[in-house]
């Protein structure tokens, strides 16, 4: 299939999402369609499959041309952003720390040192916070019943 790969290899980034997209699209179709009726060509579920593999296997090739491009410091700095995304424990921190290990494995192959810093925030003056420990049995606060109660029928 070197047709299909030149075919792919003339689009550009925002085409080759599209083709993707489009292909997942057909192969679910042609999955859903296997699953419910007989398909004409069974062979079409293989052909799908390899040009997602075609498709994000230029993608990936794109994505490493760009990445050997910056520097280390560069990369450090983007490694330091997913790695500070990942742990705010928000949306989409797995595909952060995929896209964290990956760079990792990059940035220590063009020579850069572990472990990375975060970026420097600038800083800040704050007063000393005074908490107070409780003295007593008085000021201490009370459990909560539900927290402490057995669990089962209580029989």
């Amino acid at each position: 299939m070197p047709n299909r790969m030149k075919e792919f290899r003339g689009m550009s980034d925002e085409q080759l999402s599209l083709a993707l997209k489009d292909t997942e699209k057909h192969l679910f179709q042609l999955r859903f369609q296997s699953a419910t009726d007989r398909l004409e060509t069974p062979s079409e579920i293989r052909k799908a499959r390899r040009d997602i593999a075609r498709i994000r296997t230029l993608q990936r090739e794109k994505e490493l041309v760009k990445l050997g491009g910056l520097s280390t410091d560069q990369l450090g700095t983007r490694i330091a952003s997913l790695k500070a995304k990942e742990d705010a424990g928000l949306p989409g921190k797995r595909t952060a720390h995929r896209q964290g290990s990956r760079l990792t494995r990059f940035y220590v192959a063009k020579g850069g040192k572990l472990p990375i810093a975060p970026p420097v925030a600038p800083a800040t003056v704050t007063a000393p916070v005074d908490v107070k420990k409780p003295d007593t049995k008085k000021d201490a606060p009370k459990p909560d019943a539900k927290k402490n109660a057995p669990k089962g029928s209580g029989k």
